[in-house]
């Protein structure tokens, strides 16, 4: 079920009927029931595998607990809790790689002359399943690490693993932060309600009017069989747009629909084109990933702890594995090499208090922008790789950029609606910027505020894109 939809109105006009008539306790499980009806929407068949890892975390979690169970020994501990993290990456690992890994070891044997023949199954890849199994398994680590404890009641911890609000693209919570707001009863203020209403609004505009039109000019370019360089240019910006404001503006619907209901969802973008270094960036993109890298993969790793030589493996590993977390291609483990690869530069070359002080909170001055511009061009090389559908469409695409550079005429109509969603937007963004502000809005005069609604509203009837696509890290 889209968000971006009539059905999807209607379901959860259904849910906040059902939820302001009820107790916390029954809140919560009817919740669990829509949360299931939201995924089974899709392929009822893959909520067995939500239910799986919710009942494994929910028996490990139990067992990892040490005021729970504390006649268990650490090694038993470490037992269980590479029980929750194998079954976990099982689960993900064969919907998410078998193919993929199957058919690239063939090719492989087949440079050397070895035929290999491996199984080929038509395996559907369970949307949302990279969100809800790293959600999952990061509960029963917290546990395992004594910054939570387990819950007893089995429905709860379904709901943590399923709530449909971040379910299929995030952000992924950590049970520290969202345990407590499920187990203890929930507090709707009309502010509230309304400011997640609002947020949500912000988030449709992002995707309909902003993300959904550039993927017009994205499609029509990529899928060009000689587009100039100008097109390639142009496009790549657009994508830049499209995949942020799709995202993001998954985000911001996932975050207001939660917010009425009485959910705090955490923050996932902090204006990551602000970013003026590959650190900085990763501190404002897609946050929830980011940080789940960086505290169960690049820290236990040894992070920056034993040496240079130890960081920049530790690194490169974690952004690896990040991108291949994006899908089953080369492509994503080439933008996750990409993007370690300028983690590395930058912390080899830039002086580690100054770089930690260049960023949008504390530099107004014009390095500081340069840096933003050049960096950003950065980012969208490496979105030029993420978007490929191959590794030959990725040669293709740079020697169309590289060897014929110059301004194509017949791009004036791409440049005219990339600057059309590309210019407000930095305005926009700019403007929060300098207020301090992720929501600056709830803070305008009330016929301002009126007005800006009804300008979000009316954007998004007359220029929402004719066609509504499904949100780009469903795939994921």
């Amino acid at each position: 079920m889209n968000f971006a939809t009539i059905e999807f109105g209607i379901f959860f006009a259904i849910v906040l009927a059902l939820y302001f008539v009820l107790s916390h306790r029954w809140q919560n499980r009817m919740l669990l029931v829509a949360s299931y009806v939201f995924y089974g929407w899709w392929d009822w068949r893959f909520c067995s595998l939500m239910l799986i890892s919710s009942l494994v975390d929910y028996c490990c979690g139990l067992l990892v607990d040490r005021e729970r169970h504390p006649e268990l020994s650490v090694r038993k501990r470490k037992l269980v809790l590479t029980a929750s993290v194998v079954t976990n990456l099982t689960i993900l690992g064969f919907f998410k790689y078998f193919n993929f890994f199957g058919d690239s070891l063939a090719a492989l044997a087949g440079e050397v002359g070895i035929r290999l023949d491996p199984p080929t199954w038509n395996i559907i890849l369970p949307v949302g399943i990279s969100f809800y199994t790293f959600q999952s398994m990061s509960y029963t680590i917290d546990i395992y690490r004594g910054k939570l404890r387990a819950v007893t009641s089995l429905p709860d911890l379904m709901l943590y693993v399923s709530l449909f609000t971040q379910l299929v693209a995030g952000p992924i919570e950590r049970g520290a932060h969202l345990m407590p707001q499920i187990i203890k009863p929930r507090n709707i203020l009309p502010e509230r309600f309304s400011s997640g209403l609002q947020l949500a609004l912000v988030g449709l505009f992002k995707k309909v009017v902003i993300a959904d039109n550039m993927a017009v000019v994205v499609n029509s370019v990529y899928g060009a069989a000689d587009p100039s360089g100008s097109a390639v240019l142009l496009a790549t910006y657009a994508f830049a747009l499209q995949i942020y404001c799709d995202f993001a503006g998954y985000t911001d619907i996932a975050r207001g629909t939660a917010r009425m209901l009485g959910f705090d969802i955490c923050l996932n973008f902090r204006l990551p084109y602000l970013a003026a270094n590959p650190s900085d960036f990763w501190q404002r993109w897609h946050v929830s990933l980011s940080t789940w890298l960086r505290d169960y993969l690049y820290i236990p790793l040894g992070g920056n702890r034993h040496g240079n030589r130890k960081t920049v493996r530790n690194l490169m590993l974690t952004m690896l594995l990040g991108g291949l977390w994006h899908g089953a291609a080369w492509n994503f483990v080439l933008w996750g090499a990409f993007h370690g690869l300028l983690l590395i530069i930058y912390r080899q070359f830039e002086n580690h208090r100054r770089s930690k002080s260049l960023t949008f909170e504390t530099r107004r001055d014009w390095r500081f922008w340069l840096s933003v511009v050049f960096f950003f061009h950065l980012t969208c090389l490496g979105w030029l790789l993420f978007r490929v559908e191959n590794m030959a469409q990725a040669g293709h695409l740079l020697s169309s950029l590289v060897s014929r550079p110059f301004f194509d005429p017949l791009s004036r109509p791409l440049l005219r609606m990339v600057a059309a969603a590309g210019i407000p937007l930095a305005i926009f963004e700019i403007y929060q910027y300098y207020r301090r502000a992720a929501e600056p809005w709830v803070n305008w005069a009330v016929g301002v505020r009126a007005g800006f609604y009804a300008l979000l509203f009316y954007g998004i009837v007359i220029f929402g894109a004719p066609e509504i696509s499904e949100f780009i890290y469903f795939q994921f």
